[in-house]
């Protein structure tokens, strides 16, 4: 009985968080309240309150969500998790930096309702905002560490380098989540690539550097 019970939480639980990102998706988050989702769940404000305490608790289990999503890849091909980005950027290649971004692309269509919510909301709830700037500067982080294993580039200057090419793909996943593909794929990808390749791969004609020791 009681383990009916907990499925049945969890079921409902999950009807809120399902029904939230179409609502999210469809009316964006500042336009979508606690009421409607209880309603379009066919539920009870009170219901909704006994699983998230608030609308951005809600928001949290969706970011989540969408983190689960990333570390498994996020799509029926082993994706962007079969490469880890530290040992990406480590070995500095441009071809490795654009199969990534690639392996990457594929996970948007999913992601999209998560991200456009999550970047919606962080810019009304300050609460939000602080988990969508460490959802960003968690992959800065493994930018940073692929190439200090590396011993590539001045390290005053890798937290940066990482920060920018993060900051080039978000904005193109976001602008593709919001208007499609404005040019073909293979070139968007291919000139984010040959950016990446500037700003964190190994420079043409040297050797890869020792790792530096910790």
């Amino acid at each position: 009985m009681a383990n009916l019970r907990a499925a049945q939480k969890e079921m409902t639980r999950r009807l809120l968080l399902s029904t939230a990102v179409g609502l999210f998706e469809a009316r964006g988050y500042a336009g979508t309240t606690v009421d409607d989702i209880a309603k379009a769940a066919g539920t009870t404000r009170v219901t909704f309150y006994a699983y998230f305490p608030s609308r951005a608790a809600l928001m949290k289990a969706l970011v989540a969500e969408a983190d689960a999503l990333l570390e498994h890849g996020g799509t029926e091909s082993a994706g962007a998790g079969a490469r880890d980005l530290a040992a990406v950027v480590r070995e500095g290649r441009r071809d490795g930096f654009e199969a990534w971004l690639r392996d990457s692309s594929r996970q948007w269509p999913r992601l999209r309702p998560y991200v456009l919510a999550a970047h919606e909301a962080a810019v009304v709830d300050p609460e939000l905002r602080d988990l969508v700037d460490h959802w960003f500067d968690a992959v800065v982080a493994d930018i940073v560490i692929g190439l200090e294993q590396a011993g590539r580039f001045d390290p005053d200057s890798r937290r940066l380098r990482g920060f920018l090419a993060l900051t080039q793909l978000d904005q193109l996943s976001r602008r593709w989540m919001r208007h499609g593909w404005e040019t073909e794929p293979v070139t968007a990808l291919g000139l984010l690539a040959d950016s990446w390749a500037h700003l964190l791969g190994e420079p043409e004609g040297t050797k890869p550097a020792e790792p530096e020791e910790h």
